[in-house]
């Protein structure tokens, strides 16, 4: 198996997405269009949650080979919103611990008629790999490969930063945490890259940050301070306590004294500036209470975001033999 991306071979003969394996190479109206589908699934706090038939006589199965809460629930609503059945596995349910191969569990269900494989696993190239095994009516949409790519939460974040922003070109959009090892800073910087921010900024301790070939374009700073000053979104990654022995950080009091987001350091930043975090938050580490719950906070917003989005892949991906151009349905961004 080798540690490929998977920008190739999510797409078919005629070059139209196939699978969903990572935002690498998507075009900016294929993003946009996606973005837009995600918004007609967009409700408002208390209302009645998208629903369809979108997917009424498919089946769609989560393969969770790491533990998640976000990302698996959200697919599973997403799917099952849209009329589908839904089949969740998980690394201590399947056969996988007895012995079994990745590749026969999925024979095995696509035998069973399984139409969607959602897959999150820590081996770099499994999702473009299993995509290059799985029969020509079959989807794979990558929910989280390795530190490599997460391409639902990239569009997620995308999402949420466009209802606020409708124009990207000026944003000032800065990263802080661990970037070495978040494949949800990779996918933030493919959608956020092709959609033409002015500045992507990546902020955290040297052992922490991706090495010099990564996220090209993306400019590093030396100091919280420098990274924050007059951004307009500001993205919090968790950071693992192991990973702080790693950066020669003490403890996670002195993790929160250098980079965590505070009332204090998000003043540096533009007056409304959004915040925002993946989850799951170590509160008080690389975020305050009172930012987190602040009103500048969406990050329950991204939680919402996710479904949408979810739904719009599946529906795009599972339907897009009706339309001849390949591209999202949805309205057209200028």
């Amino acid at each position: 198996m080798t540690t490929d991306t998977g920008r190739d071979q999510q797409r078919d003969a005629a070059g139209r997405l196939r699978h969903l394996l990572t935002l690498e190479g998507l075009s900016r109206d294929e993003i946009l269009g996606l973005l837009e589908l995600s918004e007609t699934f967009v409700r408002a706090p208390g209302e009645p949650p998208a629903r369809g038939t979108t997917l009424a006589g498919r089946t769609v199965a989560n393969l969770f080979f790491e533990p998640s809460t976000r990302t698996r629930v959200s697919f599973e609503l997403a799917a099952a919103r849209l009329g589908a059945d839904v089949v969740n596995l998980e690394m201590q349910s399947s056969s996988r611990v007895k012995g079994e191969s990745v590749l026969d569990t999925i024979y095995t269900l696509q035998a069973m008629a399984v139409d969607v494989f959602v897959l999150r696993d820590a081996e770099p190239g499994l999702p473009a790999w299993i995509a290059r095994h799985t029969a020509p009516h079959v989807r794979v949409l990558n929910a989280g490969e390795a530190h490599l790519s997460h391409p639902t939460q990239g569009l997620l974040d995308a999402l949420t930063i466009r209802q606020r922003f409708a124009d990207s070109s000026r944003l000032v959009v800065t990263v802080v945490g661990d970037v070495r090892h978040s494949r949800v800073a990779r996918s933030a910087w493919q959608a956020l890259r092709t959609l033409g921010v002015a500045e992507f900024r990546l902020v955290g301790p040297r052992e922490l940050m991706p090495e010099a070939t990564e996220l090209p374009g993306a400019r590093r700073c030396a100091t919280l301070a420098e990274g924050l000053a007059g951004a307009d979104v500001v993205m919090a990654l968790r950071i693992q306590r192991e990973r702080m022995a790693e950066a020669r950080i003490p403890d996670a009091a002195s993790y929160h004294k250098e980079y965590g987001i505070t009332a204090q350091s998000l003043a540096l930043a533009q007056p409304g500036a959004l915040v925002m975090h993946p989850g799951p938050m170590n509160r008080g580490v690389e975020i305050s209470e009172e930012v987190a719950d602040g009103p500048q906070s969406v990050i329950q917003q991204q939680v919402a975001n996710g479904v949408a989005v979810r739904m719009a892949v599946l529906a795009y991906l599972l339907n897009r033999a009706d339309d001849a151009s390949g591209a999202p349905r949805g309205r057209r961004a200028g």
